[in-house]
């Protein structure tokens, strides 16, 4: 049976890492957005009625990775030393890369797992108005594979 960490007796808690030593860390991860062709269009060309898609999504990456501590419950405030963002366009997608440095005591995975989410969020609601059909629906919009593609610590 896998251990979990963040629950003691059945109850949550916050692990306890005020013994372990500070180091640096970096996560990376990635995920991608399928919009629609015009719609990829339009913010390769700078059309999008709301403005620059990808700066706003890359300045929302930055503010969700520094607020990470208070979204997510037994997620260590931590000091954020660098946050890297990139985009790259797809065969009918926009994938994103959040990299999180820090000098501390437990990783920021998941500072680099809401940065890559809130990117992408972001994209979607600068556009949603072009990406939604006759009836209102999203059937060509999706946000898959969010994921950890680098841990490291030295």
């Amino acid at each position: 049976m896998p251990e979990f960490s963040h629950i003691n007796n059945d109850r949550a808690y916050m692990v306890d890492v005020t013994e372990k030593d500070d180091v640096h860390r970096l996560a990376r991860a990635e995920g991608r957005i399928h919009l629609r062709p015009e719609t990829l269009e339009a913010i390769r060309s700078g059309e999008v009625i709301k403005g620059n898609v990808l700066a706003t999504a890359r300045i929302a990456a930055i503010l969700a990775v520094k607020q990470t501590s208070s979204l997510i419950p037994m997620c260590h405030p931590l000091p954020v030393g660098g946050v890297d963002v990139d985009f790259h366009d797809g065969d009918g997608f926009i994938s994103a890369e959040v990299a999180v440095r820090t000098y501390g005591r437990t990783g920021v995975e998941m500072e680099a797992l809401t940065g890559v989410s809130v990117a992408l969020l972001t994209i979607w609601d600068m556009v949603k108005s072009a990406e939604k059909d006759e009836d209102g629906q999203y059937p060509e919009t999706s946000i898959e594979g969010i994921c950890v593609t680098e841990k490291r610590k030295s």
